[in-house]
């Protein structure tokens, strides 16, 4: 994990708008979600990958908005072929259909790594800080989900662990590592956009994530009864947290259950649209920007319908980019600086 630190972000992103600003954001966005205060624009992101300089202009200020009032994005048009979306839940689906001993084998071992696989109930996220607070909370209502990470495989000091390429996981680990990448890409893409949303360079942040410190998250919400939820009132699939990371690309399937706490302190459901990516900013990207641009809390919660007697199993894919410290100016800092390694070793620590 890249431990440099970054230079403040001292940007005039606060002042008012001129009307031709909001025009041209109209332009560029539908809104996905609206509700409770909380709008997150649908973006086509092909205007800002191939249109004109006004076009990729008006993208990048929509994308920079999005996150500084919701802090969830919907990208369409993103550069990732549909059927290697529906390759990789295939080859998720296929990894958690393993035995469970075979995914114990490749398991989840420290903070510092942050690599393999973790079983049902081991994380528990929240808003908590405390790993004794953390505690009590997971006996009360444990997360239900298990999921697989995948990190740099040519970090050189962490090897990310994988099962047999054989069977049913025939492949398996090239296919990981070659949506590992395009994720990659497209992630420096919206760090991209955001640059040239605030006026900056457009390769202003190139020097913080040409590494690729990034880790491909497979989660699995296991099929449950549909009375769990009633059993237990305070049962979720997802505890209510803010990620860590800078931003986090999230490819949902159809089941639904993710939902974002509106500015009124309501939840939202953030409902899956064919042929999107949905693309929240994290706690790094936040201090980053002096909170200009918002980590918000969101969840995974019952599904808004059932099949039976159960609601189905669930998957989505996250990539987190971790980005290094951040510090703010003197003058006007809100934190001290810190190193990303230490912040996001400190939380996952507290987390499993």
């Amino acid at each position: 994990m890249d431990a440099r630190f970054v230079v403040p972000l001292l940007l005039p992103i606060d002042k008012p708008r001129p009307r031709a600003y909001h025009a041209s954001l109209a332009m560029a966005t539908d809104a996905a979600v609206s509700k409770d205060g909380l709008v997150i624009p649908l973006i086509d992101f092909a205007k800002f990958l191939h249109g004109s300089p006004d076009e990729r202009a008006a993208t990048a200020r929509a994308v920079l908005d999005g996150f500084q009032t919701a802090g969830f994005i919907y990208l369409r048009n993103y550069a990732i072929p549909a059927d290697v979306v529906r390759n990789t839940f295939g080859r998720s689906a296929d990894f958690f259909q393993l035995p469970l001993d075979a995914k114990l084998a490749v398991g989840w071992t420290t903070p510092e790594a942050n690599r393999g696989y973790s079983s049902p109930g081991r994380e528990k996220v929240s808003t908590l800080l405390d790993s004794a607070d953390i505690e009590k909370v997971r006996a009360a209502a444990p997360d239900l989900k298990e999921s697989f990470e995948i990190g740099r495989e040519s970090d050189p000091h962490f090897a990310n662990p994988w099962p047999a390429d054989e069977g049913r996981l025939n492949g398996f680990r090239a296919d990981m590592l070659d949506f590992h990448d395009m994720c990659q890409a497209l992630h420096k893409h919206v760090m991209r956009a955001i640059a040239l949303g605030m006026g900056l360079d457009e390769g202003f942040f190139e020097p913080f994530v040409d590494v690729g410190d990034n880790t491909l998250r497979l989660l699995h919400y296991p099929a449950v009864k549909a009375d769990v939820f009633k059993v237990n009132p305070g049962q979720v699939r997802a505890g209510e947290h803010s990620d860590y990371g800078s931003v986090t690309l999230l490819f949902q399937d159809s089941r639904g259950g993710l939902q974002v706490k509106s500015p009124t302190g309501q939840f939202v459901d953030a409902t899956p649209i064919e042929g999107t990516v949905v693309i929240n900013a994290g706690d790094l990207l936040a201090r980053w920007s002096n909170d200009t641009i918002k980590s918000t809390i969101h969840r995974v919660v019952e599904p808004p319908r059932k099949e039976g007697v159960e609601y189905p199993a669930r998957y989505s894919i996250a990539l987190i980019e971790t980005l290094p410290g951040t510090y703010a100016s003197p003058k006007d800092k809100k934190y001290e600086g810190i190193k990303s390694g230490d912040y996001l070793v400190q939380r996952l620590t507290a987390t499993y």
